[in-house]
């Protein structure tokens, strides 16, 4: 039997907990977050400072926040990828280093916005 939907404040507070939730977690178990934290920690008041307009300055923090982001989702599935199983699986191992590979290419692209407006 499928519980009753919650509705309204109380959905939106189960939300941010579970969020909440997600981002201790994350703080906890990934030394690779916590590093990135640090990055955006420290990219943020460079990019208030070196950014010449309000637009160059999101660009430039937002594209730092979007390592963060993409930071959680790898590590969601590097969990349900051992989750399911802790043996080596030739899936198992290309689902993770797409992850990988994602973080990576989030970072290439915070380092090319910044370039071109640090530039510019």
């Amino acid at each position: 039997m499928a519980k009753p939907d919650k509705g309204g404040f109380e959905r939106v507070l189960d939300a941010a907990k579970y969020s909440v939730q997600g981002l201790r977690a994350q703080w906890r178990y990934e030394a690779s977050f916590r590093l990135d934290v640090r990055l955006f920690l420290l990219a943020l008041p460079l990019a208030l400072w070196l950014g010449d307009s309000g637009i160059e300055q999101a660009l430039m923090i937002f594209s730092v926040g979007l390592v963060l982001i993409v930071e959680t989702l790898n590590s969601s599935v590097e969990a349900v990828v051992d989750r399911i199983s802790d043996e080596h699986h030739e899936l198992s191992g290309r689902a993770k280093d797409l992850g990988s590979a994602a973080v990576m290419l989030t970072l290439m692209l915070a380092a090319v916005v910044w370039v071109i407006l640090l530039l510019n």
